[in-house]
């Protein structure tokens, strides 16, 4: 049994990739700053604090109390859908955070919202 678990401990490690360690860590670092450093990054202000993975697949914006985050290749809907719902799982339990969705342009927003 304990094999089984050790095992699957692993594949799961295993399975997060790279790229969304550096996306979880960006998306984790606007969330903390909206707690603490800024009320708002306002409507346009988000530009100035935009960043891009380091593999340049995604891109993360603060606009206002949300967090848009968008992927930077051509990709289905399904590709939106499975990180909507990873980064869904991250933020379940973190109170910081209202919801997780996919906007009506078609990128993820992250609602801080008060």
């Amino acid at each position: 049994m304990r094999k089984i678990i050790y095992i699957a401990l692993i594949a799961f490690l295993v399975s997060c990739s790279p790229s969304k360690k550096e996306l979880f860590e960006l998306t984790d670092f606007f969330v903390e700053s909206l707690q603490t450093t800024y009320e708002s990054y306002g409507i346009l202000g988000g530009t100035d604090h935009m960043k891009i993975t380091s593999d340049g697949q995604y891109q993360v914006m603060p606009i206002g109390r949300l967090i848009n985050v968008k992927i930077l290749k051509v990709v289905n809907n399904d590709v939106y859908k499975d990180l909507e719902k990873d980064l869904e799982a991250h933020y379940r339990n973190d109170k910081r955070v209202n919801g997780v969705y996919i906007s009506n342009a078609g990128t993820i927003m992250i609602d801080c919202r008060n």
